[in-house]
């Protein structure tokens, strides 16, 4: 069986949701970008599928436009949802698919705009409703379908006995980790910029410089009505906008046609929890995601656990006995935000670099999902 290897890891910055310098660029033309960017250099006739993880909700192959906008004509797409590890599980298709022989070479990631996104809206008693996004799960009382500072955030906090003030010093070393990447031009291999209306954009522009435990500590909880709830905005993941591809090929077509194999994907895994416990569900499928691969916490490296909400990351990190230090070393989710459908693939990208950064390693990306649902992939890169 082929071993499935990511030759090209690449993504855009990411933006700020309806005020952020991608507001105006939708998803079918960050598509185009990011898949135009990831086939760079690649015989369009030897590329199988596009693969792309989206949140358009509206119906439409968001994958397969990019694929004709991009001049992959003869290349057909699939557009992939599961919400937050959509951009991860079109990663995971893809080396499914390379790795059952089906396929050789395909272009796999995840493109997010919630700034243009169409909204849904439904009829409830008579009256239409527009949702902050289509609900993953049935109501339930201690899980709404559309609140997920309650659904995730203040479930896991009280779960795991995760106070306020863990969770702002989490997105405070996010923020600073964050800044410190961008300073040290540790995003640099993997960016592509973006034309924008406003000029060309090439940093990411959610995290904050000038943030503090005092200013974080000074936000007001988004449901003060709660007693006791502790998530804020200060130590949720912002909305946002980008998007990531990655090039999965197999590893005979890799040596053939000369492809740098900057990875080797090892196994994933996707598993699904109560939608009141949605925010731990990171803990069970990093070590079912491990176990495919036949390792341990002990054999990984770096972990990338999106900060959906700090809660769902210090959960994780407290659960499976992780060493903080190998956590989210360049910020997530508090700081460089969470462009939904795209952040899985986004994640990978930025985990790839890293350890390639670090002369290799073991890494694994994983995050919650809407709906109860949770994802986690395995990467190896191979010591120079």
């Amino acid at each position: 069986m082929p071993e499935a290897v990511i030759v090209s890891a690449l993504r855009t910055p990411v933006g700020t949701a309806f005020k952020g310098t991608l507001r105006d660029t939708s998803a079918f033309d960050l598509a185009r970008h990011i898949v135009g960017a990831a086939a760079d250099g690649l015989d369009p006739d030897r590329v199988d599928d596009v693969i792309l993880g989206e949140g358009l909700y509206g119906g439409g192959v968001l994958a397969r436009h990019a694929a004709l906008t991009a001049g992959l004509t003869s290349v057909p797409g699939l557009a992939l949802n599961r919400h937050c590890a959509a951009g991860l599980s079109a990663v995971a298709g893809a080396a499914a698919s390379v790795r059952s022989g089906m396929d050789d070479l395909v272009i796999a990631g995840g493109v997010n705009s919630a700034s243009t996104a169409p909204k849904s809206a439904f009829r409830v008693d008579g009256e239409w409703v527009e949702p902050w996004m289509p609900p993953t799960h049935p109501e339930q009382p201690d899980a709404p379908g559309n609140d997920m500072s309650i659904t995730i955030g203040w479930n896991v906090a009280r779960r795991a006995d995760i106070s306020r003030a863990d969770m702002d010093a989490w997105a405070l070393r996010s923020h600073r980790n964050a800044v410190r990447a961008i300073d040290e031009g540790r995003f640099d291999a993997e960016l592509v910029p973006v034309e924008t209306p406003y000029g060309l954009f090439s940093v990411d522009e959610h995290p904050r410089r000038d943030t503090s435990l005092e200013k974080l500590a000074a936000l007001k909880p988004l449901h003060p009505e709660i007693e006791g709830f502790s998530i804020t905005a200060g130590n949720a993941c912002g909305g946002n906008d980008g998007a990531a591809a990655l090039v999965v090929a197999s590893d005979g077509t890799a040596a053939a046609e000369g492809l740098p194999v900057l990875a080797t994907v090892r196994s994933w895994s996707s598993v699904g929890v109560d939608p009141a416990e949605t925010g731990l569900s990171p803990v069970k499928a990093i070590p079912k995601a491990l176990a495919r691969a036949g390792l341990t916490t002990a054999d990984v490296d770096l972990y990338e656990i999106n900060e959906a909400f700090a809660s769902v990351t210090v959960a994780a990190i407290r659960r499976l006995d992780l060493d903080p230090d190998h956590v989210n070393v360049n910020g997530s989710g508090c700081s460089l935000g969470h462009p939904v459908a795209a952040t899985g693939a986004r994640m990978l990208v930025t985990l790839t670099h890293e350890l390639r950064r670090r002369g290799g390693g073991i890494g694994v990306a994983s995050m919650c999902a809407g709906g109860g649902m949770g994802s986690a992939m395995v990467v190896e890169v191979a010591a120079p």
